[in-house]
């Protein structure tokens, strides 16, 4: 029996994806690529915006017809807010939403019996608990992601992910320990903390993500732990000192600012201002050396015109991220921002969305700056091409540099030389740890 799997979205559907992958080719079954034939189609589906639903059902069609004699699964975030919709596509087999994923083998054998399409999805916010899925197990030995957190309560007017994921739910804190335990047996160098909602951990548990954090950090043996996104309101005087006061946390943080205008940011129901946001990024970076913050923008959100415009990238340009990760508004139905007035132009959308981008690569490009010269430690992840490599620095520089032999998951230190056009060149000087 053969599966294939097909992933839309975030880098959350990404992990998901992989731990299924885990469970089928436990249960016999051999992982092919989408395109091959396949006995299971798996589709993990994105509904962030109304074009993610749209790319799910174009996936969705393919697989129908790639083996009209094989179960097509639909899961993911578009499965749950529209299942009935996803159910009527033609060949589709069984729904599954954003819950109940590790019963998936149960779940295909019962879709299989039926002339219908089963429909497994429960109400986000009903009941909804931390769901365990197993340890991934790939053939890379870099870098991990550990799901820690699942839901959202913040309902941000744009965003249609509470909706579809339901209430914050936090992974037990044992749990997590444990599999972190495994990944770093398993010769993982890196372990990056991930979630729908990663900085409200321990919200339903009566603790705080510095708790995990903190924890995680003394794990003897671990090289480097790495935060995904964190919202500003979400960093305590204990997680910044955690951070602060441990080498192995990444001196590299993600933190969603959307924009840079007050106006904008309570319409979009943003639970900070402006004022506050930069006296976080200020007390992160008095206390944390050579710091690397990265965020989130949002242009042409309903009812933002050239001055918000220009407050948001004058404040961008003033906080010096090192990058900035730029979106164009998208009306997503369902959620409030979709029927506010006045829709900025497509036309108008575009423009903003360049003026971010330059800014983003002049961040990126002073920040990079910054190490020329400099010695850096970089986790080595794939060779680009013969005795090319390429890794990371703990400050996310991506590096890439000269040598001979398998260097893959080696921590090693290269002196970085000049600027790419998105990476540093640099001269590797030693390897510093062995793998296994």
């Amino acid at each position: 029996m053969k599966a294939a799997f097909y992933t839309l979205g975030c880098k959350v559907n990404q992990t998901e994806t992989e731990a299924l992958a885990g469970i089928f080719r436990a249960g016999g079954y051999d992982i092919v690529p989408f395109e091959e034939r396949a006995d299971v189609y798996v589709i993990n589906t994105c509904t962030v915006t109304n074009m993610g639903d749209r790319k799910s059902r174009q996936v969705i069609r393919r697989a129908g017809k790639a083996n009209p004699e094989g179960t097509v699964v639909v899961m993911g975030c578009y499965a749950q807010v529209a299942p009935e919709e996803v159910s009527r596509i033609p060949g589709v087999d069984l729904v599954v939403g954003t819950r109940d994923r590790g019963r998936i083998l149960e779940l295909v054998e019962k879709a299989r019996d039926g002339a219908e399409p089963v429909n497994m999805v429960r109400e986000a916010w009903q009941g909804a608990v931390f769901e365990e899925l197993p340890l991934l197990e790939t053939e890379s030995r870099v870098r991990a992601t550990l799901k820690i957190q699942e839901g959202c309560n913040q309902f941000c007017t744009y965003c249609i992910i509470p909706y579809a994921r339901g209430p914050v739910r936090s992974r037990d804190p044992e749990k997590a320990m444990e599999e972190a335990a495994r990944l770093m047996a398993a010769g993982y160098k890196e372990i990056v903390l991930t979630g729908i909602h990663t900085g409200a951990y321990g919200l339903d548990l009566g603790l705080d993500l510095n708790y995990l954090v903190s924890r995680l950090a003394g794990l003897p043996g671990l090289k480097r732990l790495r935060l995904s996104s964190v919202e500003s309101t979400e960093f305590t005087p204990g997680l910044i000192g955690t951070i602060a006061a441990n080498p192995v946390v990444c001196p590299h943080l993600h933190i969603p600012l959307q924009s840079g205008s007050d106006r904008i940011l309570a319409r979009m129901n943003r639970p900070y201002s402006r004022r506050e946001f930069e006296r976080i990024v200020k007390e992160l970076r008095g206390k944390i050396p050579d710091l690397a913050i990265t965020t989130d923008i949002i242009v042409g959100f309903p009812g933002e015109d050239e001055a918000d415009h220009r407050d948001s990238l004058e404040f961008a340009a003033q906080m010096e991220f090192a990058n900035i990760h730029v979106f164009k508004y998208s009306p997503r139905t369902g959620t409030p921002a979709a029927g506010y007035t006045p829709q900025v132009a497509p036309g108008e959308k575009e423009a903003r969305s360049r003026e971010f981008i330059n800014l983003a690569r002049r961040g990126w490009q002073d920040y990079a700056s910054r190490y020329l010269g400099r010695s850096m430690e970089v986790l080595v992840e794939q060779d680009v091409a013969q005795n090319q490599w390429e890794g990371h620095t703990a400050t996310y520089l991506r590096v890439r540099f000269p040598a001979k032999g398998d260097l893959r998951g080696e921590l090693v230190r290269a002196r970085l030389e000049d600027l790419a056009d998105d990476f540093v060149r640099g001269q590797l000087e030693i390897i510093s740890s062995l793998k296994g």
